[in-house]
């Protein structure tokens, strides 16, 4: 209890600070919880970092499912219908872009090929909280904004596609079991819509039924816990899940909109829960190795997403006016789900464990820490 009183006072500190000088409190929290990684971790010597002792997964995962359920509720079909084309040429440059700079460039320098395929797969994924904060604390509700936030909102679930099927791929290539891991990938994705589904639907009809306040905030924690809860149970991806059942209480709940205000007025206790244990659950003495597949790593990832969204911005004539060039820059914070990623190819390539958890570890802390910048910098 203490702890967590002292990382939401922390949070507090991070406004002040971020008021003061201009820089995003995303970043401020991942650097606090660094410094909390590197009190835990070199100076008292614990071995393990879980700074909250088995609740920070809990925590964490709450926090990215509030955010899902949130940037669901931007896949509205009447926006669609303006925009749906270009989010969806903008997230495939953006995707295609970013992982063939990546795999290829990899390769080209001599890396291995599962390193290269699974940091190409990894590279795919967006950190969804970091994007809409940044967009938040912006206060921009422009064309770009709502693109963005509908980018990152499918964009997880284009990467569990990628990163299944490149698992798949691997898994033949060298040997092992690809239909397993195909099949895994299929449960995966299938069980999410189903779970989304069969909560969205109901939430949809059931929730905002009763006076405003207090009962709709139950419904909107109840709908989070749900989710949460059912997707670690069925081994699924939460992110998804959460995303289409938010989707469907947008699209079919024509009798209120309260659902996601609700959730807007208690997710930024999680979000900083979310940022502060990313950034102390990093293991620092693992930060520093393969430097050079690291710096490597992360040129090609901004170079992907440059280009791609230059690509993208140039076959949509329509829009072109509109949008800026750089726009694939608000695309780089990434977070939980690439380390997800990360861990689930380490556990499957034990041999290259140590190549592909450092560089992802360590370019986390980059990506979360400039991210947040390059977000704002694009929306002026």
């Amino acid at each position: 209890m203490i702890l967590l009183g002292a990382i939401l006072s922390a949070s507090i500190f991070a406004d002040a600070l971020a008021h003061r000088t201009k820089i995003p409190r995303i970043s401020i929290l991942m650097l606090v919880g660094i410094g909390i990684a590197f009190v835990q971790q070199v100076w008292i010597g614990a071995e393990s970092s879980d700074v909250l002792g088995g609740l920070s997964e809990p925590m964490i995962q709450l926090a990215l499912v509030m955010v899902a359920f949130v940037l669901g509720s931007e896949l509205e079909f009447r926006r669609l219908r303006n925009t749906g084309p270009l989010i969806l040429i903008i997230s495939l440059f953006v995707i295609i872009g970013g992982g063939v700079f990546v795999g290829a460039g990899l390769m080209a320098l001599g890396f291995p090929l599962v390193v290269a395929v699974s940091l190409a797969a990894i590279s795919v994924a967006t950190d969804p909280a970091a994007v809409s904060e940044s967009i938040r604390d912006s206060r921009s509700s422009g064309l770009v904004s709502r693109i963005l936030l509908a980018i990152v909102a499918i964009d997880d679930a284009w990467g569990i596609v990628v990163f299944g099927l490149s698992m798949s791929v691997l898994g033949w290539v060298i040997g092992s079991d690809a239909t397993l891991a195909l099949l895994h990938a299929l449960w995966e994705l299938g069980g999410a819509i189903l779970i989304g589904v069969a909560i969205g639907l109901p939430a949809a009809w059931l929730t905002g039924r009763l006076k405003p306040g207090e009962p709709t905030q139950v419904e909107a924690i109840a709908i989070i816990l749900l989710l949460a809860g059912l997707s670690s149970l069925l081994g699924v991806s939460a992110l998804l899940a959460s995303m289409i059942a938010g989707s469907l209480v947008a699209n079919f709940a024509y009798h209120h909109t309260r659902s996601f205000r609700e959730i807007e007025h208690i997710e930024w206790p999680f979000l900083v829960f979310f940022f502060m244990l990313s950034g102390a659950s990093i293991d620092l003495y693992k930060a520093d190795d393969a430097i050079l597949l690291t710096l490597a790593y992360i040129v090609l990832r901004l170079a992907g997403r440059v280009v791609g969204g230059y690509l993208a911005v140039r076959f949509t004539p329509a829009k072109r006016e509109a949008l800026p060039r750089d726009i694939g820059l608000a695309l780089t914070p990434q977070a939980g789900v690439a380390i997800g990623m990360a861990l689930l190819a380490a556990e499957r390539f034990p041999d290259f464990r140590d190549s592909i958890l450092p560089v992802v570890v360590a370019s986390t802390i980059v990506f979360e820490l400039t991210g947040p910048v390059l977000v704002k910098r694009v929306l002026r």
